[in-house]
């Protein structure tokens, strides 16, 4: 190994690796910012900025399942390379474009480009000995980053138009492009299945994938809409600005306990935790009015959300070793991301937020109850296992 790569289960690689699968995705964390700044700066409505954004996020879709069959045949750094370049390019292109069609075909290039990115980065989280920390590591970033972002960003883009956001982007490409060589090379290995311990393998991954579905959706309906939220409940801007930022770092706390506990605690116990937080959280938006309440509905649901999707990944990377059912829960996960704004749109329609809120506690709820099968079946294989080998597990 070259002297210069990480050690493949160490903590540097695991923010490389971090670094890596947030560059092709992280308009997701600055999905306010961006819809709020189509709508302010280049004068959107509500559903032409759901557009773009959904754009953006069908077309990373599109990018998670290629990468499925892109996985275990092409040599993945090279991949990144191509991808990544690819979008920095599209980004510094999106900067002078202001007509909404020229905009979404954009958007969803970029998307396809950071979906093949992403679905290959996930591959090769699966590939490592604990999944649920390289994911953790991932989300960490993505919070830290993102709260930075939506403190700064939204009154920026508001001052200078949409272009500071996608320089933005691009910028993160390009620091990701200088990271890869610094990454070992992560090899296809065997692990234990479902499938291995005789029971049926899809049937358990479709059901986590299914969640991993709704979670996204529910999360990122919210989530694209909630500066107008907010406004329509009678905040001001700069308070709602620091809100999420403060929100976002303070929702590292949860991608960091994920990091931790690893499979500690199984998963079916933490995910059900994690669960009833979320809807906890997001009911509290209801009484959005009171700005200590959305502060920490912002807080609980961002800890639930940066906890959560690393368990649900790490599931889905337990059902092969190259990392394709990884691959295949990235796109999932996508489509799910860009379901959200798509809908929301529809929901909202005159600012009715409360029945936005309404419809994300369903799916929500509607989650909890898929996961809760497939993640006792992987607490149960792993219990039999390590019993078995005379281990305590990790």
């Amino acid at each position: 190994m070259n002297r210069r790569t990480a050690r493949p289960d160490g903590v540097p690689a695991a923010i490389l690796l971090g670094l890596l699968g947030t560059a092709g995705m992280f308009y997701v964390n600055l999905m306010p910012a961006i819809v709020s700044g189509l709508r302010d700066a280049l004068g959107y409505s509500n559903a032409e900025a759901g557009y773009v954004a959904a754009a953006n996020v069908y077309g990373a879709s599109a990018g998670a399942l290629t990468a499925v069959f892109l996985v275990g045949r092409l040599p993945w750094k090279r991949v990144q390379v191509v991808a990544l370049l690819l979008l920095a390019a599209i980004d510094a292109a999106s900067v002078g474009v202001s007509r909404l069609e020229p905009l979404i075909l954009l958007r969803a290039l970029h998307g396809l480009c950071g979906g093949v990115s992403i679905g290959i980065a996930l591959a090769v989280m699966a590939r490592t000995r604990i999944p649920q920390r390289a994911y953790g590591a991932q989300f960490t970033m993505q919070v830290l980053l993102g709260g930075i972002g939506l403190m700064f960003l939204p009154e920026a883009a508001a001052r200078h138009g949409t272009g500071v956001l996608f320089v933005t982007l691009g910028a993160l490409a390009l620091a990701a492009l200088a990271a890869l060589p610094f990454l070992p090379d992560y090899p296809a290995v065997p692990v234990p299945t479902l499938a291995t311990a005789g029971a049926p393998r899809w049937q358990p991954l479709a059901a986590t994938l299914g969640a991993l579905f709704l979670f996204q959706s529910a999360n990122m309906a919210l989530f694209a809409f909630i500066i107008p939220l907010g406004r329509a409940y009678g905040l001001a801007l700069p308070f709602i600005d620091g809100a999420l930022g403060a929100a976002n770092w303070i929702a590292a706390a949860g991608s960091l306990a994920a990091m931790w506990a690893g499979d500690r605690f199984g998963r079916r116990r933490p995910l059900l935790v994690a669960a009833g937080a979320a809807v906890a959280g997001t009911c509290a938006f209801i009484w959005s009015a009171s700005p200590l309440v959305f502060m920490l509905a912002n807080v609980v649901t961002g800890i639930a959300w940066s906890f959560t999707v690393p368990y649900l990944f790490g599931m889905c990377a337990k059902f092969d070793g190259a990392g394709r059912a990884a691959t295949l829960g990235g796109f999932c996960s996508k489509m799910g991301l860009a379901s959200g704004p798509l809908v929301a749109p529809w929901v909202i329609g005159a600012d009715r937020y409360g029945i936005l809120v309404a419809w994300a506690v369903g799916a929500l709820m509607l989650c909890a109850i898929l996961a809760y099968r497939p993640a006792g079946q992987l607490d149960r294989r792993d219990g039999a296992a390590t019993a078995g080998a005379g281990v305590p597990s990790d």
